[in-house]
């Protein structure tokens, strides 16, 4: 399975969110390339360079190995989906794009979408209210 995100604040809804699908199979998590990452985000972004949020989402203990994306747009992940050959690709509902939806069924991969639910005793988290902006 593959899962993907910029993770620049990386926090316990993601952490949570790695659980969750940890539960599907090996997780393999794609950060998103630094440039992309301006692209989709606007100026300001990343806050980490790419290396080091590499760096972070590895040593979460629920991710099988992560990556760091070649590709643009959206779909930035495509290079390595090719390289992986995951049968999941999942998101939380703020990660859901129709294009990762169409991506999916083009090339034969279960398309799962997750709620954003923390962990029970925890808070709901998401890197733009933390950022503030």
């Amino acid at each position: 399975m593959v899962v993907t995100g910029c993770f620049d604040w990386l926090h316990s809804g993601h952490v949570r969110f790695f659980e969750e699908v940890s539960a599907l199979g090996d997780v393999y998590v794609v950060v998103g390339i630094d440039r992309n990452v301006r692209l989709l985000k606007g100026k300001g972004h990343p806050l980490l360079p790419q290396i080091e949020r590499r760096y972070l989402v590895q040593s979460v203990r629920f991710g099988t190995q992560a990556l760091v994306s070649s590709g643009t747009g959206w779909m930035d992940v495509e290079p390595e989906i090719d390289q992986i050959k995951p049968d999941i690709s999942a998101v939380n509902e703020d990660g859901n794009q129709p294009e990762k939806h169409e991506f999916c069924q083009a090339h034969g991969l279960e398309y799962v979408v997750l709620k954003r639910q923390p962990k029970h005793g925890l808070p709901r988290r998401q890197s733009t209210h933390l950022r503030g902006f």
